[in-house]
């Protein structure tokens, strides 16, 4: 890697919780200057403009999202157990880039007003989407889960509840909503599979897997 590849980096890495916090507007090119130690004419060596930069800032704090609470992780332990572990992840893992989650704050700050940044969230929803498709899909597949159940109606559901708990729980100042939202869908994925697995390991795995609540210091920190 280039020194100048080094130095675009830098300099995304360090813009991306910028842009997470305060959002396209909210951000300027001197908050970049400021957190980078560059001068303007050093960014713009770098990006074309602003809007390149914040795109860029963006697409790297998903992939840290995406890292951290293993939504794009390979599927271990079958269908169900992955699903649940996608859900518990997210609830449980705090967003590894300042600010929260950068999906949901990208999708409201751009809006209508950024194209490129609201086109960059709606992929990287549909990217999540598609994993969890795949993931019931898969499900079905391996009779793990019911062939009548739509795998999309599912995914749109995950991540409504997910999303939606996640701004209660940051207008209130409180985990509570995501970990309402936890338990309705660990309910709702249970439900999935067949009479016959609900009965038996299934149960078991659940009762054996249980994830701990989160202490103080856990919730503050996922805010």
């Amino acid at each position: 890697m280039s020194k100048g590849d080094v130095t675009r980096d830098r300099i995304v890495s360090e813009a991306a919780p910028i842009f997470n916090q305060r959002g396209y507007r909210g951000c300027s090119i001197q908050d970049v200057m400021k957190a980078t130690g560059l001068q303007k004419g050093g960014i713009y060596r770098h990006f074309s403009s602003k809007e390149e930069l914040a795109a860029e800032a963006f697409q790297y704090s998903w992939r840290k999202v995406l890292e951290v609470r293993s939504i794009g992780g390979p599927v271990e332990g079958g269908a169900i157990a992955a699903l649940l572990d996608r859900v518990h992840q997210f609830v449980r893992v705090p967003s590894p880039v300042v600010g929260g989650c950068p999906l949901m704050n990208t999708a409201v700050d751009a809006d209508d007003t950024n194209p490129l940044l609201r086109s960059l969230a709606t992929h990287a929803i549909q990217e999540w989407r598609a994993r969890l498709v795949g993931i019931v899909e898969q499900g079905i597949v391996e009779g793990e889960i019911r062939a009548e159940v739509q795998a999309s109606r599912i995914a749109n559901a995950i991540i409504a509840m997910l999303e939606g708990a996640l701004m209660i729980s940051r207008l209130e100042g409180t985990k509570q909503a995501v970990l309402d939202a936890e338990t309705t869908l660990t309910a709702m994925i249970l439900s999935l599979a067949p009479t016959k697995l609900i009965d038996g390991p299934l149960r078991r795995r659940k009762a054996k897997t249980k994830p701990s609540l989160p202490n103080r210091a856990d919730v503050r920190a996922a805010k």
